[in-house]
């Protein structure tokens, strides 16, 4: 795997793993707000989030960018 790779899954992965944490965090105050928390509705639509989040760093990440041009 070339370096290329690497650093994008290091970056995308980051991104991702935060997209996730963001989305549980909003999707249980909701809930909690409701007055029952539904874990399964927590976990699938942070893992969808996170999912999204890599298909969107496809077309590109700025901190890529940001660090080809320095």
């Amino acid at each position: 795997m070339n370096d290329k790779v690497k650093k994008w899954l290091k970056y995308a992965g980051i991104r991702a793993i935060k997209t996730v944490a963001q989305t549980a965090i909003a999707t249980v105050q909701s809930s909690a707000v409701i007055g029952s928390i539904n874990w399964i509705m927590v976990i699938t639509s942070s893992l969808l989030a996170g999912f999204l989040s890599l298909l969107s760093s496809v077309r590109g990440l700025p901190e890529l960018e940001e660090k080809n041009t320095q």
